[in-house]
């Protein structure tokens, strides 16, 4: 949602200050130099990306504009789900969350969260570090130290839609500066023309360097920096998991483990100790 605001708000103020000072909005209406411009930097991105890139670019940008923001609520489910696990393992042994780490989907603890089981990274992390410890008997500090390469992966997977628009939005002044050379060439055609039509063509020529820039700076680098929030976001997710989980494998008691990871939950979404005291509270009930 503030994605489309934002964009109606640079939107209105640069047009909207352009006729305040009776600017002519004919002379911005360049449909061929927008062509020249988007076009070259499409196909700049089709250059530089691989297919797969693609998808995940598009996908991702789409996914700014209905993207929520993980929440208390979002957290403390995450908080939830791992002390039922914890629990069932201290209660009743690893073996008993076999069947649970091999089918979440069917599975009595992660089915109370849907939201969750729709995160494949979380699920994914979970039930691989719990597989892992099953069956191997792996110290603390060396499951941490392989969940933290894990995460560089995931961040690199989730931060290249970033770096493939801010390629983008990098590349749109040059290319706004190329559709202006253009426009110029075209004027120099019309070198025997009145005054008045060689304006006009170098106007609309100066225009291709106007829409590069505010593509650039208005709309495409914003979109990058968006999605480099987004992707810090979803890391900062998996890593109230990562912290759990080594801290119980650790040997620590699931309430101190719980409290592991909330401590690294960022502090506009962090719910109070007390907070996940009455949350679980209630879940026994």
């Amino acid at each position: 949602m503030f994605v489309i605001i934002g964009v109606v708000v640079v939107t209105s103020c640069v047009i909207g200050g352009y006729l305040l000072e009776k600017g002519n909005l004919s002379v911005l209406f360049q449909p061929v130099e927008l062509l020249i411009i988007g076009g070259a930097a499409v196909g700049g991105f089709l250059i530089a990306a691989s297919i797969k890139t693609v998808k995940n670019v598009m996908a991702a940008v789409l996914a700014t504009i209905t993207h929520k923001p993980y929440g208390k609520q979002e957290y403390l489910e995450s908080l939830i789900l791992l002390n039922g696990i914890f629990y069932k393992i201290r209660q009743q042994g690893l073996v008993s969350i076999e069947s649970d780490v091999d089918v979440p989907e069917k599975s009595p603890l992660f089915n109370k969260f849907p939201n969750i089981l729709h995160k494949p990274r979380a699920i994914g992390l979970i039930t691989d570090t719990l597989r892992l410890v099953m069956t191997t008997t792996i110290a603390s500090h060396e499951l941490e130290a392989l969940i933290d390469t894990e995460l560089e992966a995931h961040f690199e997977e989730l931060i290249l839609p970033s770096k493939m628009v801010n390629f983008v939005a990098d590349s749109l002044p040059g290319l706004g500066i190329v559709a202006a050379v253009l426009g110029i060439v075209l004027t120099m055609g019309k070198i025997d023309s009145p005054p008045a039509v060689l304006g006009n063509s170098i106007g609309a020529a100066l225009v291709g360097t106007f829409l590069g820039v505010l593509l650039c700076y208005g709309y495409v680098g914003p979109m990058g920096k968006n999605l480099e929030h987004v992707a810090m976001e979803e890391l900062q997710y998996l890593v109230v998991y990562k912290v759990a989980l080594v801290s119980f494998v650790g040997g620590a008691a699931p309430k101190v483990a719980l409290e592991f990871g909330r401590r690294v939950i960022p502090n506009d979404s962090k719910p109070s100790f007390l907070e996940v005291e009455e949350t679980l509270r209630t879940q026994k009930k």
